[in-house]
């Protein structure tokens, strides 16, 4: 077979709530979830060895890991347990996302790993259930192996697919520093979930019915909710928030925000033209910033 490239998108949470935290730590939340068109991207060359390397500008960011320890081979290893007997080879992963960055880089790659497994092996692939096996793996791989806009709910495990979504321009800007997703949730010290959303349970994935067909309507929407993460993760790192002085400040944004647990904070333009001018300023004026103008859907 040749080579199987899987792109892993950048996931951008244009809103986040968190409901409360259960028991066992994790948290509930509610998040419009959508994916940028910059990513890492992972590529699968099947043989009778398996192997996994990273390649890319923040291949070293990653810092050296147990082997087994990357969410990739975490994932390699759960779709082997899964269907013991897959095709399987060499994996590579591409890594062009800032790392610990707030835009599911590692879920993403992860997820990419699933479906390339999945290509790889089309005879086996329709009875592996592989939301299941994403759902082991953590609380972003389920909305990341979808790949589609969405809410996501729960801690992630609930999915409502959106009909549709008007591509938005964007920029994305990263201020150069990592940032503790555990460390954020655990400074929010959210209060406990009430008993009945602490107990719940996906509904069978009733689609939420939000007719998002303009640019305007997304920001209408978008806009009163906000990410309850954003005070939290600018107190922990203050750069979040010369980042987002340097999007508000820029021609043609009107709107920027924290993406999930952060650095990285996201802007929305009225063009791409806007995004990309604001992102050559912003890049210029701070170089040691990760600054990438894409799109969001």
């Amino acid at each position: 077979m040749r080579p199987i490239d899987e792109p892993a998108p950048a996931k951008v949470n244009l809103t986040l709530r968190v409901l409360g935290r259960r028991p066992d730590g994790y948290h509930l939340l509610e998040s419009l979830v959508v994916f940028a068109e910059t990513g890492d991207r992972l590529t699968l060359t099947p043989g009778p060895d398996i192997s996994f390397s990273i390649t890319g500008p923040f291949a070293t960011a990653i810092g050296p890991l147990p082997q087994g320890a990357n969410l990739v081979e975490r994932a390699i290893e759960a779709a082997r347990r899964a269907a013991p007997g897959l095709r399987l080879g060499a994996f590579t992963l591409h890594k062009a996302l800032p790392v610990a960055a707030g835009l599911g880089g590692g879920s993403a790659d992860a997820a990419a790993a699933l479906r390339a497994i999945a290509r790889a092996n089309p005879e086996d692939a329709r009875r592996i259930d592989w939301q299941a096996i994403a759902r082991t793996l953590g609380a972003d791989v389920p909305v990341c192996l979808a790949g589609r806009p969405a809410m996501m709910r729960g801690i992630g495990e609930m999915l409502s697919p959106l009909p549709s979504l008007p591509s938005l321009p964007a920029l994305l800007v990263n201020p150069g520093v990592p940032l503790s997703t555990r460390a954020v949730f655990e400074a929010l010290n959210a209060p406990p979930a009430p008993a009945e959303r602490a107990g719940e349970r996906p509904s069978g994935g009733a689609a939420v019915v939000l007719a998002l067909s303009t640019f305007a309507q997304v920001l209408t929407h978008i806009l009163p909710r906000g990410n309850d993460l954003e005070e939290t993760a600018a107190r922990l790192c203050p750069p979040v928030s010369a980042v987002l002085h340097a999007l508000r400040a820029s021609a043609g944004c009107r709107l920027a925000r924290l993406s999930g647990s952060g650095p990285t904070c996201f802007g929305l333009f009225e063009n791409a033209a806007a995004a990309s001018e604001a992102g050559t300023r912003i890049a210029a004026a701070h170089p040691d910033w990760w600054v990438c103008a894409t799109g969001l859907a």
